[in-house]
């Protein structure tokens, strides 16, 4: 799928906020961290609990669950019991309007 989903307005999605958005059947978590934003995977690699209930400072997210915390830039793992990165998604601002998109089949679209 290569086609971009509407996020928010930027204007309304200040440094420090997080949002959820479904991709074709994914949640995907979008951060604005410091006026960039991020998106992954909404899906702790632990047991599959999602991590927008979590703390989120900085550019670290923790799972409500057991407490992982995960990178928002790059999807890494920071701490157990996560072992594993979460997949992480394309965003852009365009027109004002932050937008994700699932870019991991698109070398399968070719």
């Amino acid at each position: 799928m290569s086609d971009w989903t509407d996020v928010t307005l930027l204007a309304d999605f200040p440094p420090g906020s997080m949002r959820r958005v479904e991709l074709d059947g994914t949640n995907v978590a979008v951060f604005n961290v410091d006026g960039s934003c991020y998106a992954i995977e909404d899906l702790c690699t632990h047991d599959g609990g999602t991590l927008t209930g979590g703390a989120f400072t900085g550019d670290v997210i923790e799972c409500p669950r057991h407490g992982a915390r995960f990178c928002v830039r790059n999807g890494r793992v920071l701490s157990p019991p996560a072992y594993e990165d979460v997949p992480v998604f394309p965003v852009r601002i365009d027109a004002g309007r932050v937008q994700v998109r699932d870019a991991r089949w698109d070398d399968l679209e070719g």
